[in-house]
Formats: structure tokens, sequence, C-alpha cells
């Protein structure tokens, strides 16, 4: 790359990683220098690979050895902080200090990609490549996973059809029995991996007896579906297949829980994951190694790479870097107290992301909409708007500090910060017991993270204390009350009468009694309402429902009005993308 005149400046992304991709390290040697073995690759064409999990974890069987960071960030503004390409330039910056380094992101989901966000591969010199197969189908594990869950309420709605039309006795011939399915306590949905809103709420089964049993409906956003959670959080294919027939799609008429073994469709479901649960070997426009697995969403989903990516990356690697969706209260919660907890790993240090602009934002700037110019308050020097908004900041430091890990902030610079706003949330940062560095990865690469880079090494080399902010013996309203005080800070917690009376259910029965915590709410504030920016105070925080994910081992509990499936803006980023008809290159993915 050293020949390779890439500027931010005056190039797009999609530009970058193009002219990037020309100079890539071969997916063999890349894995071969991360110690990866040639058979424990499944290439996947030239430039990207999957890692055969039980291989590899097999000849790795003993403990890890790296140092290991999760990246957060503050509550974002719509347009995101910059938190994968800060992930991407930390990697890349540890390389520059000749660390033996591993990145792991999520894959991004077709929603976002060509709606408002966009991909999220990173972005300026701090890219995972290649840009365009990381951003579309890659390997085909979103797809997998669309299709296990699908098949699952192919099953569901396919019984329930043969149960209304066929005696016990005819049902007897197939092998079946009644399962009595209720149509009105169907908790699972079908998936489809964009933001499609009017599929939020659907009628099915119109038409005759043999079109289905007609019922209420509707459809989530593929990354949000249990399938997509027990792919981030299972160990091994043993793990996913015992997971995948735990999942509860619906309730019988006298409540008995119907699963997808009582449909026996769970060996089929895993069927369709048997290559999902490699992760997949990609890297960064330096040439450091990236895995790639499971989704995004941490305010509907939970939201991490995968366990299994982890596990790899730690026994490979001196440091490894993975990302958390959106900021400290949702993203970071999960990973300590979900993620964690299931991989049996505690970081060593946590690095949340932050820009100048979303600190204004928080201070009281104009409301920042995507495809519309920053006010002018974002593009001037205000350091008394900066200073006001760093009481956001300072939450999520000290939600990091409550799990007893050192945190680190990056302060992701844009050519407009000033220098005294630099000043101002350095100074406010290490007052509240973080380090603090600036950052130039989107402009300058790895070399332009050196002193993140170096802020997390000294951050890793301090001792912690990492503690669950649970144990899994505390009842569950208890829990939900106090992530809401001790993580978002909300004076309370107030409950619906059907989120009540699921959560006694919950806690009076033995197989959902343990399970740990996976929070619903929006990411856009501290609160459940995301108008209330900076560091809301005197609010409760209402819990309107609570579904249960017994196959990947967490209670969802849903505060606010969020919807498990988003919707496509106005001005989305699917009008930008197109093909070069003549080389067949996809353009204008950001």
């Amino acid at each position: 790359m050293n020949n390779v005149k890439l500027d931010p400046t005056t190039m797009k992304d999609w530009q970058i990683a193009e002219a990037a991709e020309e100079h890539m390290i071969p997916i063999t040697r890349l894995a071969a220098e991360a110690g990866i073995k040639e058979d424990e690759l499944i290439p996947m064409g030239r430039n990207i690979a999957k890692v055969d999990h039980a291989r590899i974890l097999s000849r790795l069987s003993g403990p890890p050895t790296a140092r290991y960071v999760d990246v957060t960030a503050i509550t974002p503004t719509p347009l995101g902080e910059g938190k994968t390409t800060t992930t991407i330039g930390l990697v890349e910056g540890l390389g520059k200090l000749g660390k033996r380094v591993f990145g792991a992101i999520r894959q991004p989901s077709g929603g976002p990609t060509f709606n408002i966000k966009g991909s999220a591969a990173g972005g300026g010199l701090a890219q995972c490549i290649p840009l365009t197969p990381f951003s579309i189908r890659l390997t085909g594990d979103i797809d997998s996973v669309t299709n296990a869950n699908n098949l699952a309420m192919v099953a569901l709605t396919a019984r329930m059809q043969h149960e209304a039309n066929y005696d016990d006795e005819r049902l007897a011939r197939s092998g079946l029995k009644r399962l009595d399915i209720d149509p009105s306590r169907v908790q699972f949905k079908w998936a489809i991996d964009f933001c499609a809103q009017a599929l939020r709420n659907i009628t099915i089964g119109k038409g005759g007896k043999m079109d289905g049993c007609p019922m209420e409906s509707g459809f989530q956003i593929s990354v949000a579906s249990e399938v997509m959670a027990i792919l981030a959080v299972c160990s091994s294919l043993r793990d996913l297949r015992e997971r995948m027939s735990k999942i509860v799609l619906a309730y019988s008429r006298t409540g008995k829980e119907i699963t997808t073994a009582d449909l026996e469709v769970d060996g089929a479901m895993t069927a369709w994951l048997t290559e999902a649960i490699h992760p997949n070997l990609l890297q960064t426009i330096e040439g450091q190694p990236v895995l790639v697995h499971a989704g995004p969403f941490a305010n509907i989903a939970i939201g991490q790479s995968s366990v299994i990516a982890d596990m790899i990356a730690t026994r490979l690697a001196e440091y490894h870097v993975t990302e958390s969706g959106f900021g400290a209260d949702i993203g970071y919660e999960k990973f300590w107290n979900l993620k964690c907890r299931f991989s049996g790993l505690k970081p060593h240090a946590v690095v949340v992301v932050t820009t100048v602009r979303a600190l204004k934002m928080h201070g009281g700037g104009p409301a920042v909409k995507p495809g519309l110019p920053l006010a002018e308050e974002y593009t001037k020097p205000n350091v008394a708007l900066v200073e006001k908004g760093c009481e956001n900041l300072i939450a999520h430091i000290n939600i990091v500090k409550r799990s007893g890990v050192q945190p680190v902030v990056c302060i992701n610079s844009f050519h407009t910060d000033s220098k005294e706003e630099i000043a101002t949330i350095k100074r406010l940062a290490e007052q509240a017991g973080a380090f603090a560095a600036v950052s130039q990865h989107w402009l300058k690469g790895g070399e332009g993270a050196r002193e993140l880079a170096e802020a997390v090494i000294a951050a890793c080399s301090k001792p912690n204390d990492f503690k669950f902010l649970y144990d899994l013996d505390t009842p569950l309203q208890k829990r939900i009350e106090l992530i809401a005080r001790e993580v978002y800070g909300a004076k309370g917690v107030t409950y619906s009468d059907l989120a009540l009376r699921k959560i006694r259910e919950f806690e009076t029965d033995p197989s959902t009694r343990k399970m740990a915590t996976c929070m619903v709410k929006t990411h856009l504030s501290l609160s459940h309402d995301p108008d209330r920016k900076g560091r809301p105070t005197d609010w409760e925080l209402p819990v309107s429902d609570c579904l249960v994910y017994k196959g990947a081992g967490f209670v969802v509990p849903v505060a606010g009005a969020i919807k498990l499936m988003p919707g496509t803006a106005s001005n989305p980023a699917f009008r930008n993308i197109d093909v070069d008809v003549e080389t067949g290159k996809v353009k204008g993915l950001f």
C-alpha cells in the first residue's frame, strides 16, 4: 500500500476501498501470518475465507493470550460517531506499534446498508475490505439466518393449518399429535434483512382452508432474530444445535410452550447454519486480520460480534479489538452482562468513541438529521456546547467504570474541531477517570491512531476488577431496575400490565428464572425517549413488554415504543448505489 495514494479528503470511501483492494494481501497468506493453519481455512474466493471454528479451537485449547479490548461509544447522533471506523483504526494503530492484532466486527445488515447509515466497514483509511462483498451478501450468513428463521415460521403455520383441517386420526397417520397452537399467542415473527416498516404488522392465512390459518403476524429485521442471537452467543455446533431446539415459537391454548423441537424443525434450521457458524476472515486496508461474524442493532438485539470469533482471536493475537453496538448504555451493557457471561472472556480496556459533533448535540445544539447539512453550530468552535454535552460522555465513562474496567475516550477527530474543544473533552474525560486520546484514523489510518493505540496499551496494563452488574440469582424485575438506574440513570421503572404479567411468569419458571437480560431500548438517548439528549434526569423507564429467547438464553424487556423492524427513510442510501456495467463493480457504497 506504500505506493498507493489514498486521500479521504478527495475520495469517497468506496473509491478508497476499490483502490486498496488492488493491493490486498492474499487471503491464504493473511491467514498464515495470523497463525491460522491451511486446514483451518475455508477459502471463499481470493480475498475472503471462513475459519473452521471447530478445527482451530480444538488446536487452540489453552487459555486466551490476548489483551481484550471492546469499542463502544457515547449516545450517537443519527449519523453515527465512527465506532467501526475507530475499531478498524485502532487495529491499524496497534499494527503500527508492532503488535500482533486481530479485529472482530459485525456483518452489516442490508437494512442500514441500503438505508440511512450505509455499510459498517469503517471509513476513510480505516476500513475493512473488500468493501462490496463485506457490505452485500458476504458469504451468506445473514441469508442463512433469515432462511432458518423463516423455516420455523413455515413449520409453525403449516402445522396450524393441518391441525385446523385434520382430525386426530389423520394427524396420527402422519406421525403427529395435536399441539393446539393458539393463533393469538404466536410470539415468533418472519424475517427479512431490510428496513421494511410496511411488514411490521400483517395478516396472513387469507383465502381458503388450504391457504393457512388466518392470524395476525409480522416481520422483524433478520439481524434481530433469535436465530442471529444464537449465532452470536453459541460456542460450538453442538451448542448451536441445542439452542435451536429451545426456541419458543408460540403457546398452546392451555399455555404450553410450542418450541422448534415440538415441530421437529430444529435440526433442519441448524442445517442452514452449518457454514454460517464459521467466522469470516477479511482484512483492514493496512493488512491486519479482521473476523466478521454475527450482526448489528444493539438497540433491538444483542448487537455483538460472535463469541466464537473472540474465542479464536484472543488465542492468536497479542491484542484483540472487538466492537459493541451503539452507546455504552446498550452495546457495552450487553457486552458486559451478556457476551462476557457467555464467552467467559474479560476485557482489559474499553474504548468510548466520541465526536465534537455529538457532544455539541448533547449540549443543546440543533437536531442532527441525515441527508441535511449540519447547522453552523457544528462547523464553528463552540466550547460551551461541547462542555455541556460532556455530561453524556461522563455518563458513558461511568458505565464502563461500573463494570470495573478502565475506559479510554477516543476523540474521533474532524477537521472542524478546534484545539479548545479537544482540550475541554480531554480535561473532563480525565477528571472522570478515563484515559483520553485524539485519533485521526479516518484521515491517516494506523499512523493517525498511534496516540489512541498507546492509550489502549497503557489502559490494558492497569489492573481491573471486572464484575457483572447482576448475578443470575437476581430476580428479573430487580435486574431491569438495576440496569435502568445504574446504567441509564433512571429514577425508577414503570411496567405495563402485559410486561408485569410476563415478568412474573418468567420469574416463577425454573427454565427462565436464571436467564440473562437483553434490554430493548432506543440508542438515541440514555433514556427511552430518543428526543431526550445529554444526560436526562428525573425520568422513569417504561417497560411495555417482555419477550423470551430461550434458545439464546435471555429474556428481552422492551422499553418504550421501539420497533423490532426499523423503517426506511425518505432519502435512503440505495439511491446512490449502482453497478458499472463494463466492469461489474459496485459503486456508491459508504
